[in-house]
């Protein structure tokens, strides 16, 4: 895809963000795409961010688990790239006019201490670079219409980043059972599903490490102070106004977010 059509898709999808609404796959508009070019959109959509004023702050990984990968029809982890418009704390409430079609998440988030660069980082590399890890939610978004997506519209949609919602409690990563921890999530007091950190490629480190692995063999380190989001331990949850969530990791703490208001779609 030449460098004219790649920015076209990406200001497409920087446009589409501002403007609270969705825009048809690119897959259906271009069936040669390929997740190279769906990359080179991501830099864009991300670039035109920046240069309205945000910073990067972290890296996403999507799709890493099976319920996840069940509901879009993806079997392939990617990535995102977190800015500093994305993030909120832990009591805060997400006003959905400002997102199009949300969707909600339960992860662990990893907050690095010290600078990270594959390729050959391994979960043991992960582990000592990471200075806590906390439960959080991530708010994903989609800017194309009814997440008809496929694993090209989704990369290149920024790994259908929205928002993101990091808990207070932190814990050592080198003190707790990353693997086996559980994690249960509730919806408006109710339980959700369940989860468990093996779930996400075996381990949340291990995911970790993938995405260091995978950024570093394009020149992109992991920066000390990053929040590195590790993928969903489980399904999808559809938000609307009133809704309240709460995810509880074993031998961690819990994270809490709260919504009001209507999403744009």
């Amino acid at each position: 895809m030449d460098n004219n059509k790649i920015e076209q898709y990406g200001d497409e999808l920087y446009e589409a963000f501002v403007a609270r609404r969705a825009v048809p796959p690119l897959l259906s508009r271009e069936p040669d795409i390929t997740i190279e070019d769906a990359y080179r959109i991501q830099q864009r959509f991300v670039a035109r961010r920046l240069q309205a004023g945000e910073t990067v702050v972290g890296k996403k990984i999507g799709a890493t688990s099976k319920p996840v990968q069940d509901f879009l029809g993806v079997y392939q982890p990617d990535f995102g790239i977190l800015t500093s418009g994305m993030v909120y704390q832990e009591g805060d409430t997400i006003d959905l006019g400002d997102l199009i079609q949300p969707k909600a998440e339960a992860e662990l988030a990893f907050v690095l201490k010290h600078d990270l660069k594959g390729p050959g980082i391994t979960a043991m590399d992960v582990i000592r670079a990471t200075d806590y890890v906390l439960p959080c939610f991530e708010i994903v978004d989609s800017r194309i219409t009814n997440w008809q997506i496929k694993i090209q519209d989704t990369v290149a949609d920024n790994a259908s980043c929205g928002v993101y919602v990091l808990g207070k409690t932190k814990g050592d990563p080198r003190k707790l059972d990353l693997t086996l921890a559980g994690m249960v999530l509730e919806k408006n007091g109710e339980i959700f599903s369940t989860g468990v950190g093996a779930a996400v490629q075996g381990s949340p480190a291990n995911a970790v490490a993938w995405l260091a692995n995978t950024l570093g063999e394009l020149g992109i380190p992991f920066k000390a102070g990053e929040v590195i989001l590790s993928g969903s331990q489980s399904a999808l949850v559809p938000v609307v106004d009133g809704d309240e969530l709460v995810c509880t990791v074993g031998g961690l703490g819990s994270c809490r977010v709260k919504f009001s208001g209507r999403s744009a779609a």
